[in-house]
């Protein structure tokens, strides 16, 4: 009796044992299910269309209109002869934010562009941004606006106005003239601009120029005329949730205009 019911035991034991294993049997079965299932491959291989329609923009939209603050690192004139074409660039003097917040052109970012005659006097033309910390460069158009500020300089003009400009090539060689000589230092290749060092005055004839004195600190400041959109790059440095981020931003502002 005593062996029955210790067979009985034996067997009744088995049998929980038995059914608890079966319970968690398709537990098991289920989990690589969930991570092989067609859906969520789906979802990896195809992400949001507009992610990409918006991977061409890393900072945003700078609208038509925004001011550029900018600084001449060169010298705290530049004189040109009305008729001349000089190209200069300017750096960023501070962080230009996007129509979502966010900055899209920073501080120390180069624009490169030239002077160009106008009417009455002349004008800045941007060309080329290069964003701060990335050697691509950006087309752009934003110009400063005309300025008219010119002098007459003649043999009795005090050279102290021409210390420490930069001064364009063909208003040089006319000052050169009227002064006997100027030491115009090194002229930039192929920029017609060169840093004036001392001016000498040797042989003066009675002569005279007109010319046009820019201060950069307060004449440059650009305005754009076309919306400006940084084009990411391979090695730009943006993560994909700060363009997503600003896409949407944008996108709203749009559409509430």
């Amino acid at each position: 009796m005593l062996l029955f019911n210790r067979w009985q035991s034996k067997t009744a034991f088995l049998m929980a044992m038995g059914m608890t294993a079966t319970a968690f049997v398709p537990l098991l079965i289920s989990t690589p299910a969930i991570a092989n299932s067609p859906s969520f491959e789906i979802a990896q291989l195809f992400p949001d269309s507009r992610d990409d329609e918006y991977r061409g923009s890393s900072g945003g939209i700078v609208p038509r209109g925004t001011i550029i603050p900018v600084t001449y690192d060169r010298g705290k004139k530049i004189i040109v002869s009305p008729e001349e074409t000089a190209d200069i660039t300017l750096t960023v003097a501070e962080d230009v934010e996007s129509e979502s917040g966010r900055i899209a052109i920073p501080a120390g970012s180069r624009i490169e562009g030239e002077l160009r005659p106008t009417d009455r006097g002349t004008q800045f033309v941007a060309q080329n941004l290069i964003l701060e910390g990335r050697d691509r460069g950006y087309p752009i158009e934003a110009t400063s606006r005309e300025i008219t500020d010119t002098e007459i300089i003649d043999e009795k003009s005090n050279p102290d106005i021409l210390r420490g400009a930069v001064i364009g090539a063909a208003a040089g060689a006319v000052l050169g003239e009227i002064f006997g000589g100027i030491d115009l230092g090194e002229v930039l290749a192929g920029a017609g601009v060169g840093v004036l060092g001392e001016v000498l005055l040797r042989g003066r004839k009675q002569k005279e120029v007109e010319v046009v004195v820019i201060r950069p600190d307060t004449d440059l400041d650009l305005r754009l005329e076309e919306d400006f959109v940084a084009s990411r790059s391979g090695n730009d440095d943006y993560r994909d949730s700060d363009y997503r981020r600003n896409r949407d931003s944008d996108y709203r502002r749009r559409e509430d205009n």
